[in-house]
C-alpha cells in the first residue's frame, strides 16, 4: 500500500480486513489469501497509529516511510502494488511498481497527462502486469442499471447531460489541505463522470473539446492557482456526427453542515428518454441528537460504503466502494491462478481488455483532465476561455486562447 490516508481508511482497509477472515475463491482459482505486507507513506504516523491499535486486525505489516520507502515496499515480497496518494502524486509510485513487475492499481485519476499514461500502459505492457484505475463510481448500482439500460438499447443516443459533486469545505480545509495548492476539485472528482460518460456512451463516438472555468478566493487567493470550484464542458461527437455535450460541476467549499455532506446528482438526456438520480433522495435521512451532521451523517450513502450488523450476527463493512477493489484482486488472482502457466498470457489478455478500469481504456479521462488543468492555469495567468480541440489537424490536444489563432499543443499524438 502506497498512501495511508481516508481512502485507505474507507474502502482498502475493509478490503484486507474481510479478505484476511476470507480468501478470495473461485471455482477456476481456488482460496486465494490475500494480506497486507507493507504500507509505505510520508510519515508513517498513522500506519504506527494504526499498528498500535488492539483493536486493529490486519495483523503486522512494515511501516515504510521517508524518501525511501517504496523502493523498501517494492524489495518487500510484494506481488500487487495499491497507489492511493494524492493525485499529482500517482506517476513516480506507478512507474516504480511496474518497473519491479509488480500488478499496480491506482487511485483516479491515474495520471495528469497523456505522456504519462503512454509511460505506464508501455510499462506494464512490457514486463506483463495488470496496470488497473480505481472508478468505484461505475459499481454505484444507479450507475450500472444505467449501463445495463443503454447496452440493451433501452435508453437511446445520449444527447446531452448534467453532473454535480459537492463537497463540504473540512474536504479542503482539512483532510486535503496538505497538498492542495494549486490543485483543484474538477481533478479530484470530475473524473469519476468522466469515466462514467465515457465507459456508459462510448466507446464509438469521439473526444471532440474540452472548455473549463472555476472559482477561487475561499481555499487559496482569488488570483491564485488552487480552485474552489470548477464547471467542466466536455463535447462528444456520435458517429452521426450529432454532439453530446456534457457540464460537470465541482465543488469541495459547501458548508459543513449542508445536509448532504457530499453532494452527488446526474441527469442525462436521450432520443427517448431522460435518466435522473440522485445520492440523497434515493436514500435515507437521519438525525441523532449531538452526533449528527458531524460523526453521523444526515444523508448517508450506503451503498457506498456502510458498516453493519448481518442478519446472521456478524459485522461487516461493504458497499461497491470496496466491492471495485476486491475485484482488482480477483483480476490478479486469475491472471496468476486461473490455470496453467504457459495460459496465463491470455489471461492477462483477457484482464486487459476489461475498459472499465484498465490504464489503456483511461486516455479520454487523462486527456480531459490534462486540457482542463491547462486551461484553469491560463485562467489563473490571466487568460481565462480557453478551448481545447482533441486531434484535429494541430495535435491530439490543441489549446486555444481567446483572440489567438495558434494553438499550443498539449499532446502531439493521437488521443
Amino acid at each position: 500500500m502506497i498512501g495511508f490516508g481516508m481512502i485507505f481508511d474507507d474502502t482498502y482497509r475493509p478490503f484486507f480486513e474481510a479478505v484476511r477472515r476470507t480468501p478470495l475463491y473461485t471455482p477456476v482459482t481456488g482460496p486465494i489469501t490475500v494480506s497486507l505486507t507493507a504500507a509505505a507513506s510520508r510519515t508513517g504516523t498513522r500506519v504506527a497509529r494504526y499498528l498500535d491499535d488492539p483493536a486493529a486486525s490486519l495483523g503486522v505489516f512494515q511501516n515504510l516511510s521517508g524518501s525511501n520507502a517504496i523502493p523498501e515496499l517494492l524489495e518487500s515480497g510484494v506481488r500487487a502494488v495499491c497507489v492511493a496518494t494524492p493525485d499529482d502524486r500517482h506517476f513516480g509510485p506507478a512507474h516504480a511498481a511496474l518497473s519491479a513487475r509488480k500488478h499496480v492499481l491506482i487511485e483516479k485519476p491515474s495520471v495528469l497527462n497523456l505522456s504519462d499514461l503512454d509511460n505506464l500502459v508501455a510499462l506494464a505492457e512490457r514486463n506483463d502486469v495488470l496496470a488497473k484505475v480505481v472508478y468505484h463510481k461505475l459499481a454505484d448500482p444507479d450507475h450500472k442499471k444505467l449501463h445495463t439500460l443503454v447496452v440493451d438499447q433501452v435508453l437511446q443516443h445520449v444527447n446531452n447531460g448534467y453532473c454535480s459533486l459537492l463537497e463540504p469545505k473540512s474536504i479542503s480545509g482539512g483532510q486535503f489541505s496538505e497538498w492542495i495548492r494549486g490543485r483543484n476539485p474538477g481533478t479530484y472528482v470530475a473524473v469519476h463522470y468522466l469515466k462514467l460518460i465515457d465507459f456508459t456512451f462510448g466507446p464509438l463516438w469521439s473526444l471532440d473539446r474540452i472548455s473549463a472555468t472555476g472559482q477561487r478566493g475561499l481555499v487559496g487567493s482569488p488570483d491564485g492557482p488552487t480552485w474552489d470550484s470548477v464547471q467542466l464542458q466536455v463535447v462528444y461527437r456520435h458517429p452521426d456526427a450529432r454532439e453530446a455535450a456534457f457540464d460537470i460541476h465541482t465543488s469541495w467549499v459547501t458548508p459543513d453542515n449542508f445536509p448532504g455532506y457530499v453532494e452527488q446528482e446526474v441527469q442525462f438526456r436521450f432520443d427517448n428518454g431522460v435518466w435522473n438520480a440522485h445520492q440523497r433522495k434515493r436514500g435515507v435521512e437521519l438525525t441523532v441528537e449531538n452526533r449528527t451532521p458531524s460523526e453521523l451523517k444526515n444523508t448517508p450513502n450506503y451503498h457506498y460504503n456502510g458498516t453493519f450488523l448481518e442478519p446472521w450476527g456478524e459485522r461487516s463493512q461493504r458497499g461497491y466502494g470496496i466491492e471495485i477493489i476486491e475485484r482488482f484482486f480477483r483480476e490478479v488472482a486469475f491472471v496468476e491462478h486461473g490455470g496453467p502457466a504457459d495460459q496465463r498470457p491470455e489471461r492477462l489478455r483477457q484482464m486487459r481488455s476489461l475498459t472499465y478500469n484498465d490504464l489503456s481504456a483511461d486516455r479520454n479521462c487523462v486527456a480531459i483532465v490534462q486540457a482542463m488543468e491547462a486551461i484553469l492555469a491560463r485562467a489563473a495567468a490571466g487568460i481565462p476561455g480557453s478551448l481545447v480541440k482533441v486531434n484535429g489537424p494541430e495535435g491530439g490536444l490543441a489549446l486555444f486562447e481567446p483572440g489567438n489563432a495558434k494553438p499550443t499543443i498539449l499532446y502531439s499524438g493521437r488521443v
